[in-house]
């Protein structure tokens, strides 16, 4: 099954996407990595999403990515003991360590750390933003705050702390009962929440230790300042626009969602850009013209991936939400300026042998007018620096590990197919012909190009560009 674009979807299971039907419907839409929201269901219901997923892998014999995107630490206020309460502009109010309900005057704020990093000045986001107050006082024990922007409050709401930097781990103990979990049935990818600091990647990549790829969620402004730590540590990056738009003015996350695509595309690392993407398709059969335009505007930018949340997960039309974003990536890589924004957009080259191949790879690919790029990959690595290029020719990537060839599909423009490795020159060639031809990348008289290592097995070998015909002759497809 070929698609006829090179940006990747991802898209959300949950109640309105589980069932074997509606999966395989979903991935034949378009969607090329599910992902598994830990912030709701049970073990079970994750479990069972996974083996839906494997099984039509199986069927369909393409590799199928699974994302497990951990909920992360959820700040929130305690309860109220009369109910709701309103707060005025210029009100004094406390939050405290007290296990008690609130009234007019406090609320608990039972996170010990979260009181620990209040200093004088902090600004505290309540409710999604929709409250603003702003430390006047601050001990380990009390914060004695000012209301700048007031509104009512209720039980449990959420708090966003955006001028701070929280005193505490991005993995709950939750989080890392998740993890285990996740890592226990295979997933392909971890998505980390609440990322401030390259020190929560290092954290998450001891657990991993390289069972899966590590997404690091950008949401936090203190994230945003350690971009380039995150991205050298992290194996992929997420824009996660729901706290990001929460605790950043919203008119500057434009802005800093075409940087964050920026730069992970420097360091050749996949990046996806994510939520509210075609909200109003949760309740609609079609989108926003809005919506669309951010879609595309994601996919002018070069984004490996973009990703529907709840519009799968729990929308009333999440095949036709799918088969949506397909068709505006489709179309969004047809116009002429896309690919014009992908040429301006190259990257430095490292001084190494796999960047310097890989770079001469597009070029004589696009000077021979050869129908694909086949490169053999081990680890990945060879993979996503072809990727990285974002040339007009398709690329196939070829691995004899399952699991690897799982992770690529996030990854922009890369066909992954899973096959035994090269046993020598001439099997790489055969091999690579007979694939093209069978997957629909190529016929006979026409002419790909091969990137390889020897000896044949060796991760980050990459040192060999071939030229191959696929000849009549040279098609073995028993």
């Amino acid at each position: 099954m070929r698609r006829q674009r090179k940006t990747k979807i991802l898209a959300t299971l949950g109640p309105a996407s589980s069932s074997p039907e509606m999966v395989e419907k979903l991935h034949l839409a378009g969607v090329d990595v599910f992902r598994l929201n830990f912030s709701h269901g049970e073990h079970a219901d994750h479990k069972a999403r996974y083996d839906t997923i494997r099984a039509l892998e199986e069927k369909q014999g393409r590799p199928i990515g699974i994302l497990a995107d951990l909920q992360g630490p959820k700040i929130r206020i305690g309860t109220f003991a009369d109910g709701p309460i309103k707060l005025e502009d210029g009100d004094k109010f406390t939050l405290d360590l007290q296990d008690k309900p609130g009234d007019k005057t406090r609320v608990s704020l039972p996170h010990p750390k979260v009181m620990e990093s209040l200093e004088v000045g902090t600004e505290l986001l309540l409710d999604d933003g929709k409250l603003r107050l702003k430390v006047l006082k601050a001990s380990p024990e009390t914060a004695d705050c000012e209301v700048m922007v007031g509104g009512k409050l209720s039980d449990r709401k959420g708090v966003n702390i955006p001028n701070a930097i929280v005193k505490m781990s991005a993995l709950t103990e939750k989080d890392r009962r998740d993890l285990d979990f996740a890592l226990e049935l295979g997933v392909d990818w971890v998505a980390l929440s609440f990322v401030q600091r390259p020190e929560d990647v290092a954290e998450i990549k001891k657990i991993v230790s390289g069972r899966a790829g590590v997404m690091a969620k950008i949401e936090k402004p203190a994230a945003v300042d350690e971009l380039d730590g995150i991205i050298e540590l992290a194996d992929a990056i997420m824009v996660a626009r729901g706290d990001l738009g929460v605790e950043i003015p919203l008119q500057k996350v434009p802005s800093i969602q075409k940087n964050i695509i920026s730069v992970a595309r420097e360091a050749g690392k996949p990046v996806v850009v994510a939520t509210q993407m075609l909200e109003s398709m949760i309740t609609s059969p079609v989108p926003t013209r809005a919506e669309v335009t951010d879609v595309a505007n994601a996919i002018y930018d070069g984004a490996d991936a973009v990703m529907l949340s709840a519009e799968s997960a729990a929308g009333e039309y999440p095949y036709e939400a799918v088969s949506t974003m397909s068709n505006i990536a489709e179309e969004t890589e047809l116009d002429v300026n896309y690919q014009k924004r992908m040429d301006n957009q190259h990257g430095i080259l490292e001084a190494t042998t796999a960047d310097a191949i890989s770079a001469a790879a597009s070029q004589v690919a696009r000077t021979i007018n050869a129908t694909s790029i086949v490169t053999y990959t081990t680890s990945g690595s060879t993979a996503l620096r072809a990727a990285r290029e974002r040339g007009t020719t398709p690329i196939l990537a070829l691995t004899p590990s399952l699991p690897t060839a799982r992770r690529l599909a996030i990854v922009w423009g890369l066909h992954c197919v899973h096959t035994e490795d090269a046993a020598n020159f001439a099997d790489m060639v055969e091999k690579a012909c007979n694939i093209c031809f069978k997957e629909g990348f190529a016929r006979p008289g026409e002419r790909i190009v091969i990137m390889a290592g020897v000896p044949f097995g060796t991760p980050g070998s990459t040192n060999i560009l071939r030229i191959a015909w696929v000849g009549e002759k040279t098609l073995n497809l028993d």
